[in-house]
């Protein structure tokens, strides 16, 4: 065998192993994968989106056409009509199972970035003694989506608390009359990955449970007033038309 066959030889199988072996979403067996488009910001254009367990421990990740999370919004200066940008993962979990009321809509996790506003207020994400100031740090959110007439035809919204309701609500609710949970899961970013890294209660059922992966825009109320937190725009969805394919196991 020549020598350039040897080495041509050689890097493939070295390329092989290194895909076979990688731990990004599209690596995964079971990954929902989606085609590369160049119409869509690399960043926020989903190759793969994956889901798996490991006892009470879900990790959630998805793979992206560019270096996941380098596009943040740009500031407004007001919190009103302000935008919210986001890596979702939707599931087929009950609202309950995090702490949420039940049967009150979609369960999603969601990695966000919004510039004008923090909604973390536990959590100092950028590390410099305020925890109020980092909004636009990567951070993230349980929340329960349900259709929402008011933001459009066929528009999802982030289920609004109306006023005088006392609906059951996570330890880690930020104050927000929405169904809106902090519960300080760090994003973590590796290239083109972003993954977080989500704890359940000993006692959530979570074999089988549905999921599929989406890149969105959201846009709070220029009147900071029901609907609050409107989806906006839909950047990608992993299997197209968020049929929630994936199953965790």
């Amino acid at each position: 065998m020549k020598l350039s066959t040897l080495t041509s030889t050689l890097a493939l199988l070295i390329g092989s192993t290194a895909l076979a072996d990688g731990n990004h979403a599209i690596h995964q067996d079971g990954a929902i994968i989606s085609s590369a488009d160049a119409s869509k910001v690399a960043d926020f254009d989903i190759l793969a989106a994956h889901a798996h367990r490991n006892g009470n421990t879900v990790t959630f990740h998805m793979t992206t056409n560019g270096s996941a999370g380098v596009s943040v919004p740009a500031a407004t200066g007001e919190v009103g009509g302000s935008d919210v940008w986001s890596y979702v993962w939707p599931t087929s979990l009950d609202p309950s199972a995090v702490g949420f009321e039940g049967g009150t809509g979609i369960l999603a996790m969601a990695a966000t970035s919004h510039p004008d506003f923090d909604d973390t207020p536990l959590f100092d994400e950028n590390g410099d003694g305020d925890p109020a100031n980092d909004g636009i740090e990567w951070h993230s959110h349980w929340v329960v989506l349900t259709p929402t007439e008011a933001c459009g035809p066929d528009a999802l919204a982030v289920r609004d608390i109306p006023e005088g309701s006392s609906p059951k609500l996570p330890a880690t609710w930020p104050g927000f009359p929405i169904f809106l949970d902090s519960p300080g899961f760090t994003p973590l970013f590796d290239g083109p990955e972003i993954s977080v890294n989500a704890g359940f209660a000993s006692d959530v059922e979570l074999e089988g449970v549905a999921y599929d992966g989406v890149t969105s825009a959201l846009r709070v109320n220029a009147n900071i007033h029901a609907p609050l937190l409107c989806v906006t725009d839909v950047f990608d969805v992993a299997s197209g038309e968020l049929s929630l394919p994936g199953k965790i196991y």
